[in-house]
């Protein structure tokens, strides 16, 4: 026996130690995956040997691997908090420049709409229309748009949906007649500036299955509007046949400002029931500011505004590896690429391998503290038994130095 195995013993266990109390110091990180020291043992090699058993040399700290297992998923509700349910990584653009991979969804907003880590590095994802269809594959940074507005929309389409009363006597043979007033309803459509055009409608029965139809922009008399007819079949539905004119508003803040908008009746009917409109709708739209963020499950992001709007503003990319564990850290709960990890793999939320995102929710770190407390006695006691051999070699020396 030699000082060589015990100082070696010493060193792992420090080594080991160190990881343990590294892991224990990190059991609250958001994202933190656990550390675990490897050991080898290590043998003295000769010229020539063959066959012989060589002494042990003592041990060594052959490489400190992290555990990718899934940590528990805690609810936050803050907007920007994101977890990982199951596999794969953020995807960030450090300050450098240099790409990183984290588990830690803790995004903030900076002053210029992009997804932040708290230490600036950007979150990367991809890009897509209104309506969260995705446009590329080529992960960019995910910025919103926080800066101003959302600019209006002119109405370009008016649909409703209504029953007229079948059991309504002809208008012109009605006595008393019946008032333009009776069958009639209004919605608000838009100018391109976004200011309020309110549109009317009335109807009037002039014959069997036959109804004339006024029009109101900006509060005139649907009577001194030129009708057209709408024409139902026996069975109450609307006529296919049955033509619909364009209808043109004007601008309230611009008189020479008109354009048309489409009408579509196609799921009125005339049954023998009282008149109820059931749907009524435009596709216009007044500005509107920023007021708040969901992120579903597929990682795309929707943006709510104040006028009742909602638009996809991009999807969260994700991003794996075929060997997770060739991966460096850096700190700040981010890893690097390395040769050993090969190329990384582009995905996203949901797609193949890759999990599904909880947001308004973070995921703990994976370390069991119980079972790191009782590693740490562990390892304290092999450090004990290691110098213990270094003390019992020290005796062995002096009882050798001190012979007569």
């Amino acid at each position: 026996m030699a000082f060589q195995q015990g100082l070696s013993g010493i060193n792992s266990a420090s080594r080991n130690l160190d990881v343990i109390g590294h892991n224990v110091a990190n059991a609250s990180t958001v994202g933190m995956k656990s550390s675990r020291a490897e050991f080898s043992e290590l043998y003295a090699s000769s010229i020539n040997a063959s066959g012989g058993v060589n002494s042990g040399i003592g041990v060594t700290v052959s490489k400190v691997t992290q555990l990718f297992t899934q940590g528990n998923v805690t609810v936050t509700g803050n907007d920007l908090d994101v977890a990982i349910n199951g596999n794969g990584f953020f995807e960030l653009t450090q300050p450098n420049g240099g790409m990183a991979y984290s588990r830690a969804g803790m995004f903030k907003l900076n002053n210029e709409g992009e997804i932040v880590t708290n230490q600036g590095a950007q979150l990367m994802g991809y890009p897509t229309d209104e309506n969260g269809t995705r446009l590329s594959f080529t992960t960019q940074p995910l910025t919103l748009p926080t800066g101003g507005p959302i600019p209006a929309r002119a109405t370009t389409q008016l649909t409703a949906e209504f029953n007229l009363d079948a059991r309504a006597p002809i208008a012109a043979t009605a006595t008393p007649p019946t008032p333009l007033s009776t069958y009639g309803t209004s919605v608000i459509a838009y100018d391109p500036q976004g200011l309020e055009i309110p549109v009317g409608l009335a109807f009037e029965k002039i014959g069997n299955n036959q109804w004339n139809v006024y029009t109101s922009v900006n509060g005139s008399d649907p009577a001194a509007s030129t009708p057209f007819v709408i024409n139902f079949l026996s069975d109450g539905t609307l006529d296919p046949a049955t033509t619909i004119p364009p209808l043109t508003l004007t601008s309230p803040n611009d008189p020479s400002v008109t354009f048309p908008i489409t009408m579509s009746f196609g799921d009125a009917t005339q049954f023998g029931i009282d008149y109820a409109v059931t749907d009524l709708t435009q596709d216009g739209y007044r500005p509107g500011e920023l007021t708040s963020l969901k992120i579903d499950e597929t990682g795309v992001i929707t943006a709510s505004y104040s006028n009742g709007q909602t638009r996809a503003a991009g999807q969260i990319a994700l991003v794996n590896f075929r060997n997770v564990q060739g991966l460096q850290p850096i700190g700040n709960g981010n890893w690097e690429a390395t040769y050993a990890t090969g190329e990384p793999v582009h995905g996203a939320p949901g797609e193949g391998k890759f999990g599904n995102l909880r947001a308004g929710a973070l995921e703990d770190s994976n370390i069991d503290i119980t079972a790191e407390l009782v590693s740490m006695m562990t390892a304290q006691r092999a450090y004990q038994a290691n110098a213990q051999t270094i003390k019992t070699q020290d005796q062995v020396m002096s009882t050798l130095l001190n012979m007569r």
